[in-house]
């Protein structure tokens, strides 16, 4: 059995560009139709991310995937002074206070927080962020297997709901099945009777009566339908049980059998007798079930 992934997960790992520059991993994936790709990455890390995408396109198949690089470096920060910079800005001072009468001197702390008089730069070098590609690529398919692990593990817990739910749905079928074959009586009488209302107190031939019966049987029988409903739940059952892709067939396989639910409705809506109204629940019964399932089906790959 191949496994059954939920298109909802989360995975991260760390790794290091030798001693001075480190770097976090994330991967975050929720459900979408098609494989949509965020890549969130330093602006410096243009030709890194043309090579993730090609590789998450291979391991990847459907899902909004947020991939986030972090870079921590662990270098010592250094604090660099523009002297030129803070020189000509002194100067400037000196020279308009002179023309102007003023005599004062330029305050040192005002000077020093004008933009570019000061700067921090780290000691990490070229060379590292030129190894930094090689290291995230490196991460890229043990991070998409890590995010595969969880995904899994729901995945094969929601293919249990589902196969609990198809098996209910089918219980609710055959119920269904039952308590229609218990009102076919009541509906003969109710028959008889409207055919006499009709034919005003004639006496109506048995070769009539069950001409008719047999129209009215033929309309609100539900066998097809019963039959039909179990070869696509058999079917839903054994799809689970093969896994792999399975989100957009089982969404198909849904549809089918909520047409089916619909049908059988709608030719149960007229029955008569105590069970009527058991008969309606239990139709309604087996849409809830359908749409739970198709809630279910969509969080699947």
């Amino acid at each position: 059995m191949t496994d059954i992934y939920s298109m909802t997960g989360y995975a991260s790992m760390r790794g290091a560009v030798r001693d001075s520059l480190a770097f976090t991993l994330s991967m975050k994936s929720v459900n979408h139709r098609f494989l949509d790709l965020h890549l969130r990455l330093p602006s410096f890390c243009d030709g890194l991310e043309v090579q993730m995408r090609r590789m998450l396109k291979e391991s990847l198949r459907r899902g909004h995937i947020e991939v986030t690089l972090q870079i921590e470096r662990r270098a010592n920060v250094e604090i660099q002074l523009n002297e030129g910079l803070l020189e000509a800005y002194v100067q400037a001072f000196r020279e308009a206070a002179g023309t102007h009468g003023v005599s004062a001197e330029p305050d040192l702390n005002a000077m020093l927080r004008i933009p570019g008089v000061m700067s921090t730069e780290g000691v990490a070098g070229a060379a590292e962020i030129e190894g930094l590609d090689a290291a995230v690529l490196s991460l890229v398919v043990p991070l998409v297997g890590k995010l595969n692990e969880g995904r899994a593990q729901e995945g094969a817990s929601l293919a249990a709901e589902l196969k609990a739910s198809m098996l209910r749905l089918q219980a609710f079928g055959e119920e269904m099945a039952g308590l229609r074959n218990g009102v076919r009586e009541v509906q003969f009488e109710r028959l008889r009777s409207r055919l006499m209302e009709l034919t005003q107190g004639v006496p109506v031939t048995e070769e009539r009566l069950l001409a008719e019966a047999a129209v009215l049987a033929e309309k609100s029988d539900i066998e097809e339908e019963i039959v039909r409903l179990r070869t696509h739940v058999e079917r839903f059952v054994a799809m689970l049980e093969e896994g792999g892709e399975l989100g957009k067939r089982l969404d198909f396989l849904l549809q089918e059998l909520n047409r089916e639910a619909n049908t059988m409705l709608s030719k149960t809506s007229g029955a008569a007798g105590e069970n009527s109204l058991q008969i309606t629940e239990l139709g309604l019964e087996m849409k809830a079930e359908i749409e739970k399932a198709r809630e279910q089906v969509q969080n699947l790959e």
